[in-house]
């Protein structure tokens, strides 16, 4: 299945997020490594879409949309930085 990077988040996520979430620092659970979400690997299929560590390929986020539902998990993450100003 090909992949896009991190920045396909920008329009799904912006209807919950005041900022570009995008820009924002999150931490692998699988391998620590600490980059912006845009470089991480974006899959998309009927079922929603999954998003990869482009490390190490450990599953970051998932979401998921329904009509008038979203559900927004990041299991895979330990933190997220968000940059203000």
């Amino acid at each position: 299945m090909q992949h896009v990077d991190g920045n396909a988040l920008a329009g799904p996520l912006a209807e919950f997020f005041s900022f570009d979430v995008t820009m924002a620092t999150a931490r692998c659970n699988g391998c620590g490594e600490i980059a912006e979400l845009a470089r991480a690997m974006v899959y998309r299929s009927g079922a929603g879409t999954v998003v990869r560590c482009g490390s190490c390929d450990h599953v970051l986020a998932t979401l998921v949309e329904a009509g008038d539902r979203a559900w927004v998990g990041f299991s895979g993450v330990s933190a997220i930085e968000i940059p203000r100003g």
